[in-house]
């Protein structure tokens, strides 16, 4: 696209490639402009913006109290990303995030509850055998749940982001009944909640945080190798990037789209284990479980905001994570209208994606230079031919 304005020329063309610093630079744009958007709703409501941004980062980053909840809320979105970006990189959209973590909260509580958890918080049970069985039936169950959608577009043709919606809201009522009215995994309190693991099957702390922290860090790394240098990463990026050479060659479509459903599966069912299993404070299905389904679509955005790239994705998911609890503590503490918060957040968003899309054009100014008087009544139309003689 070009364009002359006031004697420049006006260029705006798509980068050949687009660096990281191109991104990261579009990133922190993004998060000032945001601010600074925000900051008049902030005014107009009586509060001074620098000190709820204060508030926001001393509660979110500096806080004993803050830090782990930042943490623990970084990892789920962290974890969720991972649930996108496996699928997006076969040219394929996981939007069932919230119904694979259902599905493996159930699986897991299912467990529990097997081996007689609801009777009492104190009650005491085998956590060496008990764990680990929770946790392999959280990861299978989220899995072969998100693997439903996978075989059914890789077989039929069907379309995937209808499938997994559909997928979310049967698990979210599936889950409903399972702790309201009666279920079987409702609390001994009848709030409308499931019950409370006991302390002997709950996962071990490392310095203050669940192990599942630490998993899905590793997992950034790993999940990186995996996509770029293993015969099947390979062969998953070929699919993404034309589904008809990738059946030429001899790669299978309904394996292929079964596979990272599966594996997105596995990364969100890794989710909901972490919050609902293993972070402190929970340890149940809450009342609001709802909730974190829809915060799990924190994940989507993230993934898309570091291009499919897991271990850019680390920065991001903290970023949400601190700004989810930060907004939310900030609007309590400085009595604010309920949902400034979340207009902060949707905002940043929006932002944030607007930025990266923006990073993948430059734009150059250049200064035309005089036009000589002959020249420009040619290009006014002015034709004159000469004989080759002169």
């Amino acid at each position: 696209m070009r364009a002359v304005i006031g004697g420049y020329l006006i260029r705006i063309e798509r980068r050949a490639d687009l660096r990281w610093w191109h991104t990261t630079l579009a990133s922190v744009l993004a998060i000032v402009f945001s601010l600074f958007l925000v900051g008049f709703a902030f005014l107009r409501v009586g509060a001074d913006p620098l000190e709820v941004y204060s508030e926001i980062v001393r509660y979110a980053f500096l806080s004993e109290f803050g830090l782990p909840q930042t943490i623990n809320r970084a990892t789920f979105v962290l974890l969720a990303a991972f649930a996108l970006i496996v699928p997006l990189r076969a040219g394929l959209w996981n939007i069932g995030m919230p119904g694979q973590i259902y599905a493996a909260t159930l699986a897991a509580f299912g467990i529990a509850y097997a081996f007689g958890a609801k009777r009492s918080v104190n009650v005491q049970l085998p956590g060496e055998l008990i764990i680990p069985l929770m946790f392999l039936a959280a990861l299978a169950a989220s899995a072969v749940y998100g693997a439903i959608a996978g075989f059914l577009r890789g077989r039929f043709q069907v379309n995937e982001i209808v499938t997994t919606m559909m997928l979310n809201w049967a698990m979210l009522w599936i889950v409903a009944h399972m702790i309201r009215e009666g279920g079987p995994f409702m609390g001994r309190t009848a709030e409308g909640e499931g019950f409370t693991l006991p302390t002997s099957l709950r996962l071990p702390q490392i310095l203050g945080l669940p192990l599942t922290v630490y998993i899905a860090v590793a997992l950034a790394v790993v999940l990186t190798w995996f996509l770029a240098k293993t015969t099947l990463g390979y062969r998953i990026r070929t699919y993404g990037e034309s589904p008809r050479a990738a059946e030429y060659a001899g790669i299978n479509a309904t394996r292929i789209s079964t596979l990272v459903f599966a594996l997105g599966g596995l990364f969100a069912g890794l989710a909901g284990y972490h919050y609902f299993a293993a972070v402190p404070g929970v340890f149940k299905i809450p009342k609001n479980y709802a909730d974190f389904g829809d915060f799990s679509f924190y994940g989507l955005i993230t993934g898309l905001i570091a291009r499919n790239n897991p271990i850019a994705a680390i920065p991001v998911a903290v970023l949400f994570g601190g700004v989810s609890g930060g907004a939310r503590f900030m609007q309590g503490k400085l009595r604010l209208a309920f949902g400034i918060d979340y207009a902060l957040l949707g905002v940043l968003m929006i932002m944030m994606v607007a930025f990266q899309a923006l990073a993948h054009y430059s734009v150059q100014v250049e200064r035309q230079a005089a036009v000589p008087r002959p020249q420009l009544e040619l290009e006014r139309g002015e034709s004159r031919v000469e004989s080759p003689r002169h």
